[in-house]
């Protein structure tokens, strides 16, 4: 398991705000450890402009991400995810596709940012609160002990993590 790289995939109903930001995070923290992909159930086509801003910000390359299915995930040939996440309320109330390998899911629900209308600045802060919310979850799921965890403790962690208020 040491040497072992992890698939995780994000899910949401657009693919274009916290999935795609999950994706990023994922990869920077993992280490090499994980392996981040995004996705959603009606992607909207393309990739939130203040959800890109952020991660610029954040001094994370944006030049290859982009808005796509699940569908992708759920095809022969499609990398083997280890653990599947929702993020959005609606993504998670959906049927999802079977995944391959069958990974271990959670829902980690953080509230829509692209959903935030109005003021430029609350909408920039909603977008780097979903940053800051997802952050510390995905710091906290890459430092769990999985050698030491069977499956169900495993499963039990990531709901807890999911449950978690954080960032504020």
């Amino acid at each position: 398991m040491a040497d072992q790289v992890f698939n995780v995939l994000f899910l949401c109903t657009g693919n274009s705000a916290r999935s795609i930001i999950g994706e990023c995070l994922i990869n920077r923290w993992g280490q090499g450890k994980f392996r981040g992909y995004s996705a959603g159930s009606h992607p909207k086509g393309e990739v939130h402009p203040l959800a890109l801003e952020v991660l610029r910000r954040q001094h994370y390359s944006t030049e290859s991400l982009r808005s796509k299915s699940w569908d992708e995930f759920a095809q022969p040939g499609a990398p083997a995810m280890d653990f599947v996440f929702t993020v959005c309320d609606n993504a998670a109330a959906e049927q999802c596709p079977t995944w391959p390998g069958q990974p271990i899911t959670a829902h980690w629900g953080v509230p829509d940012p692209a959903a935030v209308e109005g003021d430029p600045v609350e909408r920039m802060m909603a977008f780097r609160q979903a940053f800051r919310e997802l952050e510390n979850r995905i710091k906290i799921f890459v430092n769990l002990p999985f050698d030491s965890l069977d499956t169900l403790k495993l499963q039990k962690k990531l709901e807890e993590i999911g449950q978690t208020e954080l960032g504020e």
